[in-house]
C-alpha cells in the first residue's frame, strides 16, 4: 500500500526484481525504468431508445504498456538467459516482474510504492553503441518488457 506524504517521493530510490531473485543485487541493478502504463479502454453503447442524444461510456478491455529497463553492461547473463527462454518458445518463461520505490533513508530503503508486472517476458533486447572517441560514457543495454497486467499496491 502506498504511504501518502505531503512532498513526493524522488525517483532515484527503487528497486527491481525481474522474476529471478536479483532484486537489489548488481544483477537487478538498473538505472532507468520507464513505461509504467496501465490504460482502460472505452466501449460506447446507447439503446436506441434511449431519450438521451448521447452515448454511455462503459469500460472495456485493458491494457498496459511495454517497459522498458535500462542498465549498464556488467556481464551478468540474467537478462540474455531469460530472452533466450522467450526465443525457444519455453511457455514457462512469462514473470512477475516487481518495481518498488523506496524512501529516501539508505538504512531501511522501506518500499513506499510497488508495482507488480504480471506476466511478463522480454521482446526486445538493445546492446550499447559503441564508439572509438573514447569519452565517460558507460555501455549501456536495455530490455524491453511485455506486460499483460500492471498492478500498484
Amino acid at each position: 500500500m502506498a504511504e501518502l506524504r505531503e512532498t513526493p517521493y524522488s525517483v532515484f530510490n527503487y528497486l527491481v526484481d525481474i522474476g529471478d531473485g536479483s532484486e537489489g543485487s548488481v544483477q537487478g541493478g538498473f538505472s532507468e525504468v520507464s513505461g509504467l502504463v496501465a490504460e482502460v479502454t472505452i466501449a460506447e453503447y446507447r439503446n436506441g431508445n434511449a431519450k438521451t442524444n448521447y452515448v454511455t461510456k462503459i469500460p472495456a478491455i485493458t491494457k498496459s504498456g511495454d517497459v522498458t529497463l535500462k542498465r549498464g553492461v556488467i556481464g551478468a547473463d540474467n537478462i540474455n538467459a531469460w530472452l533466450e527462454q522467450v526465443r525457444a518458445g519455453d511457455v514457462n518463461a512469462k514473470r512477475n516482474v516487481t518495481v518498488k520505490l523506496t524512501d529516501e533513508n539508505p538504512t531501511s530503503q522501506s518500499a513506499v510504492v510497488t508495482w507488480k508486472l504480471i506476466n511478463a517476458m522480454p521482446i526486445k533486447w538493445t546492446g550499447p553503441t559503441l564508439t572509438a572517441k573514447g569519452g565517460q560514457d558507460v555501455a549501456m543495454e536495455e530490455l524491453v518488457l511485455a506486460t499483460e497486467h500492471v498492478i500498484q499496491e
